[in-house]
C-alpha cells in the first residue's frame, strides 16, 4: 500500500518463473493480481483482479466499472490468441450525435475538463461484461474472489495519493453538482479529499458485493442498470435499459501480422483501430529505415522520421473520401494497412512531403493497463478506460460507480457508427511473437499510447533492448497541437533528450516536467517478457508515477 503513494523515475522490474503482473498505475493492484496467481488462479484471474482493484484505488476518476476494456489472450495449451472487445456501444436512441453537447478545449496549456454537462455524453461501457466474459471463458478462481481486494479497499479505505488529490482539486465543483455523486465521492461536509487522507467508498463496496454474487446482469438490465438509466435520462440522456440488455462483448481471433526479423504481433482486430495503426507504424518504421539506423534519441534525422511515422495514426480519424484525396491509389482497408506493401506505398507519399502533421518550424484522458502471465505461459494483456477526463464533466455516479462522458469529444466518431453498435477504439494491446513463439505480452495507455507503443516495440525488436531498457529510454509524447494555427510542437520529457538532437530537427519543441506528463500527452507502456526455452519471466512497469512490476 505504501507504493501507492510512491513516484517512480525508472521502470519497475521483477523476475520470476511462476507468474508476473505489471501495471502503469496502482502498485497495490498489481500485488492483488499476483496474489490471485499464488492462490491458484491463471493469467485471466490475475488480470481481472488487478483491473477491478485499480478502479477502487482511483475513486473511478480515470477508469470505471462502467468503462471499457480490450483484452488479448494467448492460451498456452492451444497456442491460440483470442481477443475480447468490451468497448463502447453507441446509444440506440441517439439519432443526432453531432448535436451532443459538451465540447472539450484541447488548446495548449488548457486542461480539457469540458464545458457543459449532459446525459447524452454517456455511452454504454462494457468493462464489467468483459470481466465476467473473460472469467467465464478462461478463469479458474471463483468469480467472487476477483472482487475481494477491491471490496476491501472500498470498505476499509485507501490513502489518497497526489494523483487522486489532484483529480479532486480539478473536478470538485463538478462532483458537487449531483446529490448522489456528492454522497459517493466527497466528504460528509461536501469538501474534497486531499493528499494523505483516507478515501472510503461504502456505496461502491455494496455494489461490488452485489455484482460478485449476482453477476454482471445486475448492471446490464438489473437494479443498478435501472438506476443508471434514470440518472442519465434525468440529465437529458437517451440511454434506455434495452441498451444495457443488448450489450455483448465481441470475441474474435487475433489480428496477426509479420513486422520483420522473425517478429509478428497478435492484437485486437477491427473495430479496434489501434491494432491496425500499431502494425502499420511498425512496418512504416522498417520501410523508412528506422530499424537499421541510429536511434532517434541520438539522431535528429531519425527523430524527424520517427515523429512523422508516429503521427500517421491520425489517418484513422479521416473519412474514406479524405484519405482518397490525400493519398490517391492507396488501399486503406484494415486488411491492407497491416501489410508491408501498404507501408511501402504510403511512405513513398510521405517522403515526398504528403505528411499529416503541420509541424511548427523554428528555421487527457486517462486509462490503465495490466499484463499478467502465469506459470503455464498463458498471457493476458488488458487496457481499460473511462475514456473521459477525471470522471467527466457530467460526473454522474450510480451507487459508487462513475459514468464518464466519452461522447463529449467524439461526436463525429459516434455519427459514423450506427446507433446501438460498437465504437472503434484506439487501444494498442497485444502479444509479440519471435519465430512463432510468444515472447512478450504488452499493453499501453494514455493520450500518447500510439507514440509510446511505437517506440517501445522498436526498442525491443530492432535495438535489442530489454523490457526495462525499452521503457527507460527517452520517449517523445503526442505532439502539442494548437487548434487555432493547426501547428504541432514536438513534446518530450524534461532533461531526457539531447538538446542538440532536438534543435537539429528544425522543429519547434518543448520539454514537460514529470508531474505534468499525463496532461501533456505522455504514453504509458508495460510488458512482460517470457523466455520460451526456460519459462523465465521479466516484467517492466512504467517509469513514472506509482506503477509496479511484481513476480514470483
Amino acid at each position: 500500500m505504501a507504493q501507492q503513494c510512491a513516484t517512480r523515475t525508472t521502470a519497475g522490474a521483477a523476475d520470476g518463473s511462476n507468474g508476473a503482473v505489471t501495471v502503469s498505475y496502482g502498485a497495490y493492484a498489481a500485488r492483488a493480481g499476483l496474489e490471485a496467481l499464488k492462490q491458484g488462479g491463471g493469467a485471466i484471474d490475475a488480470a481481472m483482479t488487478t483491473a477491478l482493484t485499480q478502479v477502487a484505488l482511483t475513486a473511478g476518476a480515470p477508469i470505471s466499472y462502467f468503462g471499457i476494456m480490450s483484452l488479448v489472450y494467448f492460451e498456452a495449451r492451444t497456442g491460440r490468441v483470442t481477443t475480447m472487445n468490451a468497448e463502447w456501444n453507441t446509444v440506440a436512441a441517439e439519432t443526432d450525435p453531432m448535436s451532443i453537447p459538451g465540447a472539450v478545449d484541447f488548446a495548449p496549456g488548457t486542461l480539457p475538463l469540458g464545458k457543459e454537462p449532459s446525459g447524452r455524453t454517456a455511452l454504454v461501457g462494457g468493462f464489467m461484461k468483459g470481466v465476467e466474459a473473460a472469467h467465464t471463458r478462461f478463469g479458474r478462481l471463483p468469480f467472487a474472489a476477483l472482487f475481494q481486494p477491491a471490496i476491501e479497499l472500498a470498505e476499509t479505505g485507501t490513502p489518497v495519493n497526489d494523483s487522486v488529490a489532484w483529480c479532486y482539486e480539478q473536478r470538485h465543483d463538478d462532483l458537487a453538482r449531483l446529490p448522489e455523486t456528492r454522497e459517493a465521492l466527497l466528504k460528509p461536509d461536501g469538501s474534497r479529499y486531499r493528499e494523505g487522507e483516507t478515501l472510503l467508498q461504502p456505496k461502491l463496496a455494496a455494489t461490488l458485493r452485489r455484482i460478485a454474487a449476482e453477476g454482471a446482469g445486475y448492471m446490464y438490465g438489473g437494479e443498478w442498470g435501472e438506476r443508471l438509466v434514470k440518472a442519465v435520462q434525468a440529465d437529458g440522456g437517451r440511454m434506455t435499459l434495452q441498451d444495457l440488455k443488448d450489450y455483448e462483448v465481441i470475441w474474435a481471433d487475433a489480428l496477426t501480422a509479420d513486422i520483420g526479423d522473425g517478429y509478428s504481433i497478435a492484437t485486437a482486430p477491427w473495430p479496434n483501430s489501434g491494432g491496425v495503426a500499431m502494425i502499420e507504424a511498425q512496418n512504416l518504421a522498417r520501410v523508412a529505415g528506422l530499424a537499421k539506423g541510429a536511434h532517434w534519441t541520438k539522431s535528429s534525422a531519425a527523430l524527424c522520421t520517427a515523429l512523422d511515422v508516429s503521427q500517421l495514426m491520425a489517418l484513422m480519424f479521416l473519412p474514406p473520401e479524405g484519405l482518397a484525396d490525400l493519398y490517391p491509389g492507396i488501399d486503406f482497408s484494415p486488411e491492407a494497412r497491416v501489410t508491408l506493401a501498404h507501408a511501402e506505398k504510403l511512405w513513398a507519399h510521405i517522403a515526398n512531403g504528403s505528411g499529416v502533421s503541420n509541424w511548427k518550424r523554428t528555421s487527457p484522458m486517462h486509462s490503465d493497463d495490466v499484463v499478467a502471465i502465469d506459470a503455464e505461459g498463458n498471457i493476458a494483456s488488458v487496457t481499460h478506460s473511462i475514456n473521459s477526463v477525471l470522471w467527466g464533466k457530467t460526473a454522474i455516479n450510480v451507487d459508487g460507480i462513475s459514468i464518464g462522458d466519452p461522447a463529449s469529444f467524439q461526436q463525429p466518431l459516434v455519427a459514423q457508427t450506427r446507433p446501438g453498435e460498437r465504437l472503434p477504439a484506439p487501444t494498442e494491446t497485444g502479444v509479440l511473437f519471435k519465430d512463432g513463439e510468444p515472447v512478450l505480452g504488452f499493453a499501453s495507455m494514455g493520450a500518447g499510447l500510439h507514440q509510446r507503443t511505437f517506440q517501445a516495440l522498436l526498442n525491443y525488436t530492432c535495438f535489442g533492448m530489454t523490457v526495462q531498457e525499452a521503457i527507460n529510454t527517452p520517449d517523445f509524447y503526442v505532439p502539442s497541437f494548437d487548434p487555432r494555427t493547426g501547428e504541432a510542437t514536438v513534446t518530450v520529457p524534461a532533461g531526457r533528450f539531447d538538446h542538440a538532437v532536438l534543435e537539429g530537427t528544425g522543429l519547434a519543441w518543448q520539454e514537460v516536467d514529470g508531474e505534468h506528463a499525463l496532461m501533456a500527452g505522455e504514453g504509458l507502456w508495460v510488458a512482460i517478457e517470457r523466455d520460451p526455452a526456460t519459462g523465465r519471466l521479466s516484467a517492466g512497469s512504467h517509469n513514472r508515477n506509482n506503477s509496479a512490476a511484481v513476480a514470483y
